[in-house]
């Protein structure tokens, strides 16, 4: 029978017991509760669990709720308390990893190294790969100033000049990058001009390609009419003023025009990481 829709049913939290991260359960746990759409489970997860008091207090918390617990535990030792605590409290356990380590153990003849986070270890450059391309998502175009300090790579420039796609490359790279768009008449942030200068690349374009880029966006976008953000002179005026603004700023810069991107990412990795 289908829930009241005015008086919903509450279901108990889902409790990720993990000797690691918890992010492997997490994820087991969340692909699951999408299937059931009406079903508002929340998704607790109880990380880098290695004593058994730890476990002890999860499935007291999970008890209290009437809650379901969710472990990736590799320890065989703390897996066994947490099963024999868990059904002393009655409290519904769900071993995501012990049946699959027995038959492994069986095809094998390996007994497993009990290491939790194993796999994130191994396999860290794709977590650091991964972090950088969301960082580097959420601070395009200006957004999040506040986290400047935060970012590997500041890159700068006008509008169309291709810091975007430029951030986006080296993000692949695994750098997390920001990119600060100069506007006229209209200050980078305060956070900005905090920045490591070691940290900050200019970028410059010749005009008549910029032209083209701005051309080109405002016909995607229909707004084909002239207008200062596609004039030629102000073009002109707005990189010189890029180029005034990072002299000035004591900004390293590299020209990006009819270079390829992997150049110019080759460029900007050359400049950040020089030591002189």
């Amino acid at each position: 029978m289908a829930a009241d829709q005015d008086n919903p049913r509450r279901f108990g939290s889902i409790f990720v017991v993990s000797g690691g991260a918890g992010v492997s359960g997490a994820q087991v746990a969340r692909t699951v509760l999408a299937q059931f759409l009406d079903a508002q489970i929340p998704v607790v997860v109880v990380p880098y669990v290695q004593k058994p008091e730890q476990i002890r207090e999860a499935v007291e918390h999970a008890a209290a709720d009437q809650g379901t617990i969710v472990h990736t535990l590799v320890d065989g030792q703390l897996r066994h308390i947490l099963l024999e605590e868990a059904r002393n409290k009655n409290v519904a356990a769900v071993d995501l990893m012990g049946p699959l380590l027995s038959r492994i153990t069986h095809l094998t003849g390996q007994m497993p190294l009990g290491q939790p986070g194993l796999y994130r270890e191994i396999h860290q450059a794709y977590f650091d790969r991964i972090d950088a391309i969301e960082f580097t998502v959420a601070h395009d175009d200006g957004k999040k100033p506040e986290d400047l300090g935060q970012a590997e790579i500041i890159l700068a420039g006008p509008s169309r000049v291709g810091k975007t796609p430029l951030s986006m490359y080296l993000s692949v790279l695994g750098w997390r990058v920001a990119n600060i768009p100069l506007l006229k008449d209209i200050s980078p942030p305060p956070e900005f001009f905090k920045a490591q200068r070691e940290r900050i690349v200019g970028l410059i374009v010749e005009a008549s390609q910029l032209l083209a880029h701005r051309e080109l966006r405002q016909r995607r976008l229909g707004t084909a009419r002239k207008s200062d953000y596609s004039d030629r002179l102000t073009l002109h005026q707005e990189i010189e003023e890029a180029r005034t603004f990072f002299k000035r700023n004591a900004i390293r810069t590299i020209d990006v025009t009819d270079k390829p991107i992997e150049e110019s990412a080759e460029e900007v990795i050359a400049l950040i990481t020089r030591r002189t």
